[in-house]
């Protein structure tokens, strides 16, 4: 097979919608499917499900609207039901002009849901089919549960096949409906249906409840599949269906003689609006889209990707409009560090980013990750450090805030080898600490300088998590002078600057 062209369809609308808890609004719909077509470049799209609600009905209606204007309207299609009419006439009214009949694939469906022979089964849907084609709306047949068909009554699948083939419609879609095959399974199903039928257009509909849609997909277009149902983020019922993101990098790196029309480079950014509208956040390990997949951790794959991209495979970032970072954290190694640096446009000397390197180790104890953003604080706090010798230390502390209450602090102060403690209370924590340091100093016979400005800050984009800087500026009788303290809590932040404050005095 060369230069084999399969179609992508896109059920996100449909199917994907049936994720617990998410429902899109009819602007979200317009605007998700516009996207899909447009900025994505899917060859079909699975809106809705007929008669559903009025809401559903609007929706519809919006988007038929909007591609009856711009040449998509036998690429919108919506899943309809062997019912008298009655999606037909639903979709005559939003001008609908695609219709996937839900049929049932398996003789234990067909049995046990709707009580019917097969022949009455196949008699009301050539009646639909008909009453579509007097409308001009075509027809595609799903043989929903047709995985388990195959398996336990695949002389039934033949027989409705051989029906399908004498009527007037346009594809057979094929659904695990219930995400039961292995990759074996859905390469041998879909051999033997290319093999009996060749000139039948099949499409695979995989759900993911074993982790292996992804695989299956690529069995099935291995065994000659004509298309693929796809969900952005895998979103769907219960593990959901086969995700585009996955299904299109495999298709695009595994098989080079299968043409697709989808746009990679835009895969990302349609993931993150889908995200954003239906709520259901995108795990951070997740292929392609996740937001750690591109980011190296330990140090060692850092340098790697320093001496001829070792760590690299196919699977580059910029393809799907991201890029690779290298997080730092108490893995990071001076190869991260270094990478980081280079982003901010900034350079060290092997001592200093030794020191700096330890540094983001020691915080990467205390917190999980520390931010590119975060880098010239630290930079500032360990160059900072170099400037003074340290011969006052804070070695202990205990901070104490409570409603009612006066926020109090006891401290433990070495200067020079002498060891002091004393407790006292304040308008606010680091208030308590320094009225606690004062008594300290006063003893040594000594005055602190006058704290004139303090402020906090934390790095652009940080979360409630994040490194801050604490600045304070000092006034004596001859000088005024600042200093920085850096960690994750406010105030040690800013005991970190009075410590070297004491320091520099």
């Amino acid at each position: 097979m060369v230069n084999r062209k399969i179609e992508i369809m896109d059920t996100t609308l449909r199917d994907g919608e049936q994720t617990s808890g998410v429902s899109f609004s009819a602007s979200e719909k317009l605007t998700i499917a516009q996207l899909l077509l447009e900025e994505l470049h899917v060859d079909r799209v699975e809106i809705a499900s007929a008669r559903v609600s009025d809401g559903e009905f609007q929706a519809v209606k919006a988007i038929m609207d909007w591609a009856s204007q711009n040449g998509y309207t036998n690429r919108i299609e919506v899943l309809s039901f062997v019912d008298n009419g009655v999606s037909i006439n639903w979709m005559l009214n939003a001008g609908v002009k695609v219709q996937n009949l839900l049929t049932k694939g398996s003789l234990n469906h067909l049995t046990h849901q709707l009580k019917k022979t097969a022949q009455q089964h196949f008699d009301e849907i050539a009646a639909v089919i008909t009453l579509a084609t007097q409308h001009q709306i075509q027809t595609n047949v799903y043989l929903e549960d047709w995985s388990n068909g195959m398996r336990n009554s695949k002389d039934y699948v033949f027989q409705f096949l051989d029906f399908l083939s004498q009527q007037s419609i346009k594809r057979v879609l094929l659904p695990d409906t219930l995400g039961v095959l292995t990759p074996s399974e859905t390469y041998e199903y879909i051999a033997e249906l290319k093999s009996k039928y060749p000139k039948v257009h099949f499409d695979f509909h995989a759900h993911n409840d074993y982790d292996l849609s992804t695989a299956n997909v690529l069995e099935a277009v291995k065994a000659g599949i004509d298309g693929l149902h796809l969900t952005v983020n895998g979103m769907g019922e219960r593990a959901g269906n086969a995700p585009m993101a996955s299904a299109v990098a495999v298709i695009n790196d595994f098989l080079p003689e299968v043409k697709i029309s989808l746009k990679e480079s835009s895969i990302f950014k349609v993931s993150k609006l889908v995200e954003t509208f239906s709520g259901i956040r995108i795990p951070a390990n997740k292929p392609i889209v996740g937001d750690n997949v591109f980011t190296q951790t330990a140090g060692i794959h850092a340098d790697g990707d320093n001496k001829n991209n070792l760590y690299f495979n196919d699977l580059l970032p910029e393809r799907f409009g991201r890029k690779r970072t290298y997080a730092l954290g108490k893995t990071s190694g001076k190869a991260n560090i270094e990478k980081n640096l280079q982003e901010l446009g900034l350079k060290l000397n092997d001592e200093d980013l030794k020191k700096v390197t330890q540094r983001v180790i020691e915080l990467g104890d205390k917190k999980e990750t520390v931010t590119k953003e975060d880098l010239p604080y630290i930079i500032s706090d360990v160059l900072d450090s170099k400037l003074y010798e340290e011969k006052v230390t804070v070695q202990s502390y205990v901070l104490t805030h409570a409603k009612g209450l006066r926020p109090s602090a006891t401290i433990a102060v070495s200067i020079e080898g002498e060891h002091f403690e004393e407790n006292a209370q304040g308008d606010g924590q680091f208030d308590a600490f320094m009225n606690a340091l004062n008594k300290v100093y006063a003893k040594k016979k000594r005055q602190l300088p006058k704290l004139v400005d303090y402020a906090v800050r934390i790095a652009p984009g940080s979360d409630s998590d994040a490194l801050c800087e604490a600045i304070i500026t000092w006034e004596t009788d001859k000088k005024s002078f600042k200093t920085r303290g850096l960690d994750s809590d406010q105030t040690v932040c800013a005991i970190k600057a009075t410590q070297k404050m004491l320091n520099i005095i």
